[in-house]
């Protein structure tokens, strides 16, 4: 499923305000502009219900690919183990066999007596993850950031402006030369880049098996 832009075509209008901007433009520009942010930080935004992912385990830290992490009664944070050969799901619970800091889900290293609740214990290491880990959770913004969304609209606005793909123009007295970041498509500048920096996915995030 498609997933929405990340700003509305309310928002881009009065963000140039003065500018007559058709529908379809607008919302063609706020998809384009949503995709380059996306894909540069590898995060979806939109607030999505109840995923289910299966993911690569094997250290002491599952790294959840999408944040912000939420739970809630009706949003349940669920995992199941999936010991490599075995087919069998063994639940894991929060508080017990890990512990959630911001998107990841930690294991921790057995005191005493070694148990299956600090990890998968049969021929490896205590207090890691099995092979492979299903994960259901909900992630995302419900009201999304204003700096992602002044991003957006920062982009969509340099797609809009230079749609012809100048270098410049002139009208009768008047002449605009276009920056590198309008021409064409709107590309995302040092600044852009510094703003969605934090909203990266780690480099060292879990792959999905």
């Amino acid at each position: 499923m498609a997933l929405p832009p990340l700003a509305t075509e309310y928002e881009l209008r009065d963000y140039l305000p003065g500018v007559t901007i058709p529908t379809n433009s607008a919302l063609l520009a706020l998809r384009i502009a949503s995709r380059r942010i996306r894909k540069f930080t590898g995060q979806d935004f939109t607030f999505v219900e109840n995923e289910t992912v299966i993911l690569s385990g094997g250290e002491q830290v599952l790294r959840l690919p999408q944040r912000p992490l939420f739970v809630d009664a009706t949003h349940p944070l669920t995992v199941l183990e999936i010991p490599d050969g075995t087919g069998i799901e063994v639940p894991a619970i929060e508080g017990r066999d890990f512990i959630v800091s911001g998107n990841e889900l930690k294991r921790g290293s057995p005191l005493y007596a070694p148990t299956r609740t600090m990890g998968w214990p049969f021929n490896r290491p205590l207090g890691i993850w099995a092979d492979r880990v299903k994960v259901t959770y909900s992630h995302g913004y419900q009201e999304m950031p204003d700096d992602l969304v002044g991003v957006c609209l920062d982009l969509a606005a340099a797609t809009l402006s230079n749609p012809r793909r100048l270098r410049s123009e002139s009208a009768g007295a008047t002449s605009v030369t276009y920056t590198v970041e309008t021409f064409g498509t709107g590309s995302l500048t040092g600044d852009h880049k510094a703003t969605l920096r934090d909203y990266m996915r780690t480099a060292y995030s879990v792959r999905q098996s």
